[in-house]
């Protein structure tokens, strides 16, 4: 497994070794779900925020050339 920049591993590995009882277990199931969709969503954003820019670049050059 390949180690991410936002994976905090050693703050998983605490919280596994502390989810004892289901409700624990069921918590950090949640919370890795949670973090998980949020990377998700922080990814996508930073994409279209990407592809924002490379077609007002695309305008401004088109426009320039005119």
């Amino acid at each position: 497994m390949s180690k991410d920049a936002g994976f905090d591993y050693h703050r998983y590995r605490r919280l596994l070794a502390e989810a004892i009882d289901e409700n624990k277990r069921m918590a950090l199931i949640d919370l890795l779900i949670e973090e998980r969709a949020r990377d998700r969503l922080e990814a996508e954003r930073a994409s279209d925020r990407a592809a924002m820019t490379a077609r007002t670049i695309a305008t401004v050059l088109r426009t320039s050339k005119a």
